[in-house]
């Protein structure tokens, strides 16, 4: 059930999850969901953006413990650019739909995607921090990269084209480039 409303909410936003249509996609009785979450709706929405951002966070952390960080930062790219072709531009983030769509019924939403992100940042930062950027330089870039890549998307979906996802994965790797070679010297580590 928790993947299906996590694939529900890529393709048709939070407020479109219903526990209905999270039990036809998922196939699972009806009961099940009172069992398995006594929180309803939201903590099953809830779930799915944990778990959305876990398998998003596998893999940015599979592509920081690459040697190149602009490759790790392509391959981020190129996994939802590959991700809005496979789907006809209807999958986009669920962790973006549950934040564009939270409201004060469930604030633990927002605060779960402000988490996610924040996870999904670091990542990164910790990866251009690793490859001789400053500390703030490093996050500043990571929220950045994030920001790019999750408005890009929308723009993909808007617009059912690549072109905009392509335009910012352009756009980071030349600033990726530009930021690693003129760093200034790398702080030393303890």
């Amino acid at each position: 059930m928790v993947q299906s409303a996590a694939a529900l909410l890529r393709e048709y936003g939070a407020s479109a999850t219903s526990i209905d249509r999270v039990l036809a996609h998922s196939g699972a009785p009806r009961g099940s969901v009172y069992h398995h979450f006594p929180g309803g709706r939201t903590q099953l929405i809830d779930e799915a953006v944990a778990l959305a951002g876990d398998v998003i966070a596998g893999l940015i952390d599979a592509a920081t413990r690459a040697d190149d960080p602009v490759r790790a930062v392509d391959a981020f790219f190129a996994l939802w650019r590959d991700r809005l072709v496979e789907s006809g531009f209807r999958a986009g983030c669920p962790i973006v739909a549950v934040a564009v769509e939270t409201n004060d019924d469930a604030p633990q939403l927002a605060r779960s995607a402000a988490a996610v992100f924040a996870r999904w940042r670091e990542a990164l930062a910790e990866l251009l921090v690793r490859h001789g950027l400053t500390e703030e330089r490093g996050r500043r870039l990571g929220a950045f990269i994030i920001a790019a890549v999750e408005g890009a998307v929308i723009m993909c979906r808007a617009e059912r084209s690549t072109a905009p996802l392509e335009a910012a994965a352009v756009e980071i790797h030349d600033l990726l480039l530009n930021a690693l070679h003129q760093r200034p010297e790398a702080e030393p580590r303890p």
